[in-house]
């Protein structure tokens, strides 16, 4: 069973991984600080805060409403570890970064909002992923949660946040190998995420690994 600092840098890792991957979020990021200036692209980085709120209690909600949840927990484990693996083999794909940029007016933190809820990302990470690892930390301690909680979002949005004031500085570091090399790397991360959730997933149903 893990311990509340252990559930603190796993939010943590698990926040700089959904932080500086490629999606739709990093992506409206990024176009909205080359249109607008690192201020826009901040706005549209702290978006998550706003939405996740959200999607995060109505997933708890239903997850909670289901009298035997550990076989459902389960089989949530299983369909996250298949989800990690479809991030770590595009991680380890990825060649280049294409932002789609358009003449519109500065309403950033709004299309954060909206990019960020119409996303199918956070509710496959936190169905999957983050829905699971809050009901292993509600066994533990109730701070066990908060310090997930805490350490994701803080890197979530800081990781993006920190992206912006770099891309609003220098255009080509998307064009880097440093930033590939990065993205590549998180592949990896992704994939001993993985295994974690397929012994998590086998644990609640009884079996042994």
């Amino acid at each position: 069973m893990l311990f509340l600092n252990e559930f603190l840098v796993l939010g943590i890792i698990l926040g700089f991984t959904a932080g500086i991957s490629p999606g739709p979020l990093m992506a409206m990021t990024i176009s909205e600080t080359l249109q607008h200036g690192s201020r826009a692209g901040v706005k549209v980085a702290i978006s998550p805060l706003i939405t996740d709120s959200l999607i995060v209690s109505c997933i708890l909600f239903f997850l909670l409403s289901i009298e035997n949840h550990g076989p459902v927990l389960a089989w949530i484990s299983f369909a996250g570890a298949f989800y990690l693996i479809y991030l770590g083999v595009s991680s380890l794909k990825t060649s280049v970064i294409d932002i789609v940029i358009t003449k519109e007016r500065e309403n950033s933190f709004k299309r954060g909002i909206l990019a960020n809820f119409l996303s199918p990302h956070p509710y496959l990470f936190w169905i999957t992923i983050g829905g699971p690892i809050l009901f292993q930390a509600l066994d533990v301690d109730i701070w066990a949660t908060v310090f997930f909680v805490a350490g994701f979002y803080s890197i979530l949005v800081g990781s993006k946040i920190m992206i912006a004031m770099v891309v609003g500085k220098s255009r080509y570091f998307l064009k880097s190998n440093y930033y590939l090399y990065i993205i590549r790397s998180l592949g990896l991360v992704y994939f001993i995420f993985a295994l974690f959730f397929i012994e998590q997933g086998t644990n609640l149903l009884g079996l042994k690994m």
